[in-house]
């Protein structure tokens, strides 16, 4: 059966196309020649190679993503790999006395990364170095600006994790992505949620990431640890969100991200 012209061709790509070292495309796990005869398979080949060939591979290289206990859950509420959210940001009503109508944001990524352990999930954090251009000093996750060598966010989350604490490709495993979100700093942040394996070891660089330190995942979902504060910018009071942490705050963008995480997973469930 071949698919009808008028349909896409089902396809497992996720916009990181790069052979690695196995000869295995490191974003869809497809081989050389499977990705050169993709157009040539019917829907039925492409089906039994995307359902059962490469979701095995893929449990084969990333066994550590079995040990995620939320995975399942997360697939089903994130918005899918190959179909990126094109909203202008779910917070955008929030900033429309801020935001210049003629200036468009600059697009960004950061990555949600979840660490399964023995006593439960844990988020990854750092804490960025003081002086630097935007958020200096403060937590966040590991990402940034998207450049246009990247294969659109995805790419650049993955690559700004690599760059600041040393995160390689066969220890994440992206899930999906959260709603973008707009920041007064004149960015919109993608978000990917991705699985990281707990024996990854961070190193982090000292130019941007002062500390890497993880927060359990149930203690920021839980709807008690989430306050609102308000703050003065700009001679205008604006209202952020904010977790306590023992020795973190964890504030603005960064709490923002989390809650947009929690919403998604309570309106799923």
């Amino acid at each position: 059966m071949s698919a009808s012209p008028d349909l896409p061709v089902s396809s497992p790509c996720i916009g990181l196309c790069r052979l690695g070292s196995d000869g295995l495309c490191e974003g869809c796990l497809r081989s050389g020649p499977e990705i050169g005869a993709w157009s040539r398979m019917d829907e039925v080949q492409r089906r039994y190679l995307m359902e059962d060939v490469l979701q095995q591979r893929q449990s084969q290289r990333q066994a550590f993503m079995q040990r995620l206990r939320e995975r399942s859950e997360l697939e089903r509420v994130l918005h899918p790999l190959r179909h990126p959210p094109r909203e202008q940001g779910w917070n955008r009503d929030e900033l429309s006395d801020l935001l210049l109508p003629d200036r468009r944001p600059a697009e960004a990524a950061v990555l949600v990364g979840l660490v399964p352990r023995g006593d439960g999930t844990r988020v990854l954090l750092t804490l960025r170095t003081d002086g630097l251009r935007h958020h200096g000093g403060q937590v966040s996750f590991p990402g940034g600006r998207v450049e246009a060598s990247d294969r659109g966010v995805l790419g650049a989350a993955l690559r700004e994790s690599d760059e600041e604490i040393a995160l390689p490709l066969h220890q994440v495993a992206p899930l999906g992505y959260l709603d973008p979100l707009l920041t007064i700093s004149g960015f919109r942040i993608t978000p990917v949620v991705a699985a990281i394996d707990p024996d990854f070891n961070p190193r982090p660089e000292p130019g941007e990431v002062a500390q890497v330190f993880e927060v359990p995942l149930d203690y920021l979902m839980e709807p008690s640890r989430l306050r609102s504060i308000d703050m003065d910018y700009r001679g205008r009071t604006r209202t952020v969100l904010e977790y306590d942490w023992p020795g973190q705050r964890i504030w603005g963008a960064t709490a923002a991200i989390l809650y947009n995480l929690r919403r998604r997973l309570e309106e799923g469930a």
